[in-house]
């Protein structure tokens, strides 16, 4: 059964998509098979690998609110082994058309049961929020991984998702836990961002991944190109520091 896992943080512009887009397609690359789910109305996951939200009929909404099979909206990508649940215009309606759904936090966990089997592990790129979406990924996952940009305001807000995730641990997942926390955008030459580095590793001590991944131009250019940085420049500082994230989190798999 695969495992999933929810990319969160209650703040945008933190590199969440940029992660989630990146480690599935270096996981992919190693021989895993590997699901995306974009539960963001954004939509940047989807476009980030190559869709037009606007141009697709098939997206996690129809699962969510229409009661469509997970299987029958799910894409190939441009990367072998990795596959999309992409998201649409549609899902921008999704946190007020959840309101009125039975069981509404248990309808992601639910659809996933006929997929969960055909990957090795579903990566869920959560909205920057904590509506019923969000609720929906942790509620369907096995564990979250929390990218945190290295910035001042990196730790603003992150006793509330933790607080949030303990409620959903304690109501209606008793098994997820924290699978690790990233550090993103990094620039080394800030005093601030080292810092900033410090504190998240004395908040979160062993679940910090040792590999940080640095600001880079050519990670923030990829999306535009709808691919990502394996396939848009593999030789550059970003690739590499994700192609080593990947291994480091494969490793604590085995």
């Amino acid at each position: 059964m695969g495992k999933v896992i929810s990319f969160t943080n209650k703040k945008g512009g933190v590199g969440k998509t940029t992660t989630v887009i990146n480690m599935a397609a270096y996981c992919a690359d190693l021989g895993k098979k590997i699901l995306i789910i974009d539960l963001d109305s954004q939509g940047n996951a989807t476009t980030g690998l190559g869709f037009s939200k606007s141009a697709l009929k098939k997206s996690a909404y129809g699962v969510l609110i229409e009661d469509e099979k997970a299987a029958n909206n799910i894409l190939p990508t441009m990367i072998p082994l990795l596959d999309i649940l992409p998201a649409n215009v549609d899902l921008t309606g999704a946190e007020v058309d959840l309101v009125y759904k039975r069981n509404r936090e248990l309808i992601l966990k639910n659809a996933l049961k006929d997929v969960r089997d055909s990957y090795d592990y579903i990566f869920i790129d959560c909205p920057p929020s904590l509506g019923l979406l969000t609720i929906n990924a942790w509620v369907a996952s096995d564990s979250v991984i929390i990218p945190l940009q290295s910035e001042y305001y990196a730790m603003e807000g992150v006793s509330q998702l933790m607080n949030t995730i303990a409620l959903v641990k304690q109501h209606l997942n008793p098994n997820l836990l924290i699978e690790g926390v990233v550090i993103t955008m990094y620039d080394g030459r800030a005093v601030v961002s080292r810092q900033i580095a410090a504190e998240i590793k004395k908040f979160f001590k062993n679940k910090l991944y040792e590999i940080i991944i640095p600001r880079n131009v050519r990670l923030s250019e990829a999306p535009s190109h709808g691919k990502p940085i394996l396939i848009y420049d593999p030789k550059c500082v970003g690739a590499r520091a994700y192609k080593a994230l990947t291994e480091e989190f494969l490793s604590k798999q085995r």
